[in-house]
């Protein structure tokens, strides 16, 4: 994971609590990786897991820690309309359905039909595009922990007028369910298509924040989450999510 950072905070503080904090894994795994020989600070190897690091000292996990961290599957799916993402109920079919050998695209093993792998920010059952369907702790904290400040980036086609006042609207102004909603970057892409990145996901929000400005959702695609794309991943396509991809959305909630 190649994950190095130095240390910027006024007290000394534990290294198992400063990793968990910053998202790279829980305080249980630090101390693993800790009793593995896998921490360095400063270049020398910490061995007690009651160890604090110090404003201007530098933190190194090795490549032992990579292993240890990027073993939990995280796959990356273009859903296509129709499938649901959370648990199915009456007979809805799950994105997880798509796991197979047949749609799949680059290497890696086909999880088990047992695998818990739960999305990390949901799509509608209507709408499509990318989701990452992940059993990694680190990465749903990243991606939709409480903290996390990681956009995500939506196509919509609308039915209806639209002006320079619902945009403004969108844009900032609207509630759902009583509680006001985060500042939205929206823009006209072409006569009936908005952009849209959030920071937040509440349930069905672009569909519930267009009916407030008299709009109504034909097509609806995510194409971005944090710094993860979409790309020319094939509708009911899937593949497993890259160290790399990995490390980027870990290092985008930390820096959020």
């Amino acid at each position: 994971m190649s994950f190095s950072r130095t240390y910027d905070g006024a007290e000394p503080v534990r290294v198992n609590k400063w990793l968990a904090q910053s998202g790279v894994c829980s305080r249980r795994e630090a101390e693993e990786l800790i009793a593995a020989g896998a921490v360095l600070i400063d270049g020398e190897r910490v061995s007690d897991v009651g160890r604090k690091i110090s404003a201007g000292q530098t933190l190194v996990l090795n490549a032992r820690a990579e292993l240890g961290l990027g073993a939990q599957i995280s796959v990356v799916i273009n859903k296509p309309p129709g499938i649901v993402s959370a648990q199915p109920e009456h007979g809805q079919i799950p994105a997880a359905r798509l796991l197979t050998a047949e749609n799949q695209t680059g290497a890696g093993i086909v999880p088990s039909s047992r695998a818990s792998l739960p999305p990390l920010g949901r799509l509608d059952q209507d709408s499509r595009g990318l989701l990452l369907l992940s059993e990694d702790g680190v990465l749903a904290k990243s991606i939709i922990g409480p903290e996390s400040e990681i956009d995500k980036e939506y196509v919509v086609t609308v039915r209806g007028m639209i002006d320079r006042g619902k945009i403004q609207k969108l844009r900032h102004g609207l509630e759902l369910d009583g509680r006001q909603l985060k500042p939205a970057k929206v823009t006209l892409q072409d006569t009936q298509i908005l952009r849209f990145v959030l920071t937040e996901g509440r349930n069905r929000q672009i569909r519930r924040m267009c009916e407030l400005v008299e709009l109504e959702v034909a097509d609806l695609v995510r194409v971005r989450i944090g710094p993860l794309l979409l790309g020319d991943l094939a509708e009911c396509k899937w593949r497993h999510l890259t160290g790399p991809e990995r490390d980027a959305l870990v290092a985008a909630r930390w820096a959020g």
